[in-house]
């Protein structure tokens, strides 16, 4: 008796299963296009970090370095944290390595899992994938309407509809403290009506107050007072300048006071691409500027700009919208031996050599495996599997096709069957379209 095995995908993970890793593979068919055509390079990061490079870099009194990392003390008494984002080992890398010395920047894009302990919900999971893509070296605007633009492209490529871009600035170290100040004025006026987590937000990390997704902080955020009027003439001059270039290129976007990212390390910029789809948890992409991250772990003043999305809400999305995935991968012929219950070990050798060389010819194929040493599976079961199999065409090998040095094919799809030779089928020939060849009377 079979024991059944009670080990499961621990809470908040997930596997990505095969009816859904062939939608991935065409998102990331689409990121990695759309990545090169703006000249971003590919770059593989570790998976795990130095925990002190995301204390230092993303904040300590940020929600991620506080409840949500995964963290370990390895056998070398090192604390090693699994990476929950990857901008600040995107920037761990580009100073490590010398990506961007001697005044030069580096256009990177990488993807993978990150890591973050939170409540399981729709879209959202403690194993979550994400493409990330920085641009580092580049101080202007331009990279900031650039980065918006890669984004908001790579949605376009993969059809989704109903998106919308919200742009915010954060300010910087220079103008932050005055607007800091301003917020812990204006939440303290109201403590009494803050939740809990605003109430300890209040003075560790009070741009974060904007953030709250609770109807009475909600009102209150909106009554605050806008970062507008805090910032300084650098920080103002960038953003209208950011602006000015996205209306230049014919994006519409619109600014929200309340947008702010929830990592330390960004300035100015503050961006989220939305999505009607998503219900309360809407973005699908989020990034903006960071120019005091490489400074916070250790590096030289690096500036940078970029963006996340997760694939799992992208594909959620197309889901949910009906966009197109392309066609799904699958075997292109079938090949079947008809060997008469296993008199015929002929047929199904050829079938094999024949399945080989489709494969090798750069033609995905398939064929019937057989049942151990018992020969092939009886003939009406294999059309059943050539039916169920997605193949538009299917190649049968019996005693008479050997004889007559032939290959019967069929269209799955229309009926039609004839012959062809089988030296041309070896040979990846067929009306299958690569290589044509001539057919044979049945």
């Amino acid at each position: 008796m079979d024991a059944k095995m009670d080990i499961k995908a621990p809470r908040g993970v997930r596997d990505i299963l095969p009816d859904e890793s062939w939608k991935w593979a065409y998102v990331l068919d689409a990121v990695a296009k759309t990545m090169a055509d703006f000249g971003h390079s590919e770059i593989h990061l570790p998976i795990f970090e130095q925990t002190e490079l995301f204390s230092r870099g993303v904040g300590d009194t940020t929600d991620i370095v506080e409840k949500e990392m995964y963290t370990f003390v390895d056998r070398g008494d090192r604390s090693i944290t699994l990476r929950p984002e990857a901008t600040a080992g995107m920037v761990r890398a580009a100073i490590e390595h010398g990506l961007c010395e001697q005044n030069a920047s580096a256009k990177l894009w990488c993807w993978g899992p990150m890591f973050r302990y939170e409540r399981p919900q729709k879209g959202r999971y403690r194993q979550f994938f994400q493409i990330d893509a920085e641009s580092l070296g580049l101080a202007g605007p331009v990279a900031d309407v650039e980065i918006i633009a890669l984004s908001a492209e790579i949605f376009r490529r993969l059809g989704l509809k109903n998106l919308e871009v919200v742009l915010n600035s954060v300010g910087c170290p220079n103008c932050r403290p005055l607007y800091r100040q301003k917020l812990i004025d204006h939440f303290s006026a109201r403590k009494g009506e803050l939740c809990e987590t605003c109430l300890g937000r209040l003075e560790r990390n009070p741009l974060r107050l904007l953030d709250c997704k609770k109807p009475e902080c909600g009102a209150i955020a909106d009554a605050a007072p806008p970062i507008y009027e805090s910032l300084c003439e650098e920080c103002a001059a960038h953003f209208e300048e950011v602006k000015a270039g996205l209306t230049r290129l014919n994006f519409s976007y619109k600014t929200d006071k309340r947008l702010v990212r929830g990592l330390d390390y960004y300035t100015k910029t503050a961006y989220e691409i939305l999505s009607g789809d998503l219900g309360a948890q809407n973005a699908v992409c989020g990034g903006g500027r960071y120019d005091n991250l490489s400074e916070s772990v250790g590096g030289p003043h690096l500036p940078g700009v970029g963006f996340a999305a997760g694939i799992d809400r992208i594909v959620l999305v197309m889901e949910q919208q009906g966009s197109a995935f392309g066609k799904r991968p699958g075997a292109e012929i079938y090949v079947a031996a008809q060997d008469d219950s296993g008199r015929c070990p002929e047929a199904r050798s050829a079938a094999q050599v024949l399945t080989h060389s489709l494969r090798m010819a750069g033609i995905a194929a398939e064929q019937d495996a057989g049942d151990s040493l018992k020969g092939a599976r009886a003939f009406k079961a294999q059309m059943k599997s050539a039916s169920g199999s997605g193949a538009g065409w299917l190649c049968v090998l019996g005693p008479s096709e050997l004889a007559q040095g032939a290959v019967t094919v069929k269209n799955l799809q229309s009926g039609e069957q004839f012959s062809i030779a089988l030296q041309d089928a070896l040979q990846g020939r067929g009306p299958w379209g690569r290589r044509p060849c001539s057919r044979q009377a049945e």
